[in-house]
């Protein structure tokens, strides 16, 4: 630890996440570790993050209370649930720190309230954390704008383990809005996420959904576009959380010398046009 350090508070720190965080943060350099909070009740209240991350001590106490973890420190990492994360971003906006989420399956209102907090917190929230993503993200909506709808379909496919609890996953919808930008369309109208029975022919210009759910599988993305006698497809592995992580703490980094607003980690990367 140095005094240029960025001091970040982990929440949701006995989760498969919040852990990940907790080791990313202690091999990182230019962070430190300052707080990490799980909700009232919970048995890992009080015990040690790091060995709770499997690190051994590290002499930070899980605590239940969040504003005072915020207002001792620089930023919040947060991928928790969106009720979590709507008040996390209150008290981020109360402390004028980064507030980086990673949460999914947010709610229009949850948005709305995402985007009051940013006035006075440096927020940066996205489906998916991890820079090959982001960047294909990129590369999805470039594809998308030069293959017209007229002849290319496209589908989007996506699978992750038995326990994520939100369909399609953020990262797929992410992909999905990458897509609707390059072909001037809106995603919710032009989604099909459920086919079952007899369908009908595919309506032209849609962008369709397939979700997998089983095992461990961290994420597998596909976008596939599909014209007559050829398709092009555009994938991501994650294969490891951490990648998760090390994007959360780059964006907490680049945030730190920014206004408050409400950033992408698009913005992040310089990719924004």
């Amino acid at each position: 630890m140095t005094p240029a350090d960025m001091n970040l508070v982990v929440v949701g720190a006995a989760g498969r996440m919040g852990q990940t965080l907790i080791r990313t943060i202690h091999a990182m350099p230019g962070v430190t570790l300052s707080a990490a909070v799980e909700r009232s009740g919970s048995p890992f209240v009080g015990r040690d993050a790091g060995e709770i991350a499997g690190l051994g001590p590290i002499g930070v106490p899980v605590t239940d209370d969040p504003l005072r973890a915020f207002v001792e420190a620089e930023g919040v990492l947060d991928f928790t649930a969106p009720a979590a994360s709507v008040e996390f971003s209150g008290l981020a906006a109360q402390a004028r720190i980064v507030h980086v989420i990673g949460t999914t399956g947010c709610s229009a209102a949850d948005e709305a309230r995402f985007e009051a907090a940013a006035r006075h917190a440096r927020l940066v929230k996205s489906g998916n954390m991890s820079l090959g993503l982001n960047l294909l993200g990129v590369l999805v909506e470039q594809a998308a704008r030069a293959l017209p709808a007229a002849g290319w379909d496209l589908e989007i496919l996506e699978m992750h383990h038995k326990h994520k609890v939100d369909a399609p996953s953020g990262t797929a919808l992410l992909l999905g809005e990458a897509a609707a930008r390059g072909r001037g369309i809106d995603l919710d109208s032009q989604s099909v996420r459920v086919r079952d029975g007899h369908t009908g022919p595919r309506a032209e210009g849609t962008i369709g959904f397939a979700t997998l759910r089983g095992g461990s599988v961290i994420g597998e993305h596909s976008v596939m576009l599909a014209g007559e006698g050829e398709t092009v497809t555009l994938s991501h592995s994650a294969t490891d959380r951490s990648i998760f992580a090390r994007g959360a703490v780059t964006a907490a980094l680049w945030a730190r010398s920014r206004n408050p607003g409400y950033y992408s980690m698009l913005d992040v990367l310089g990719l924004t046009v």
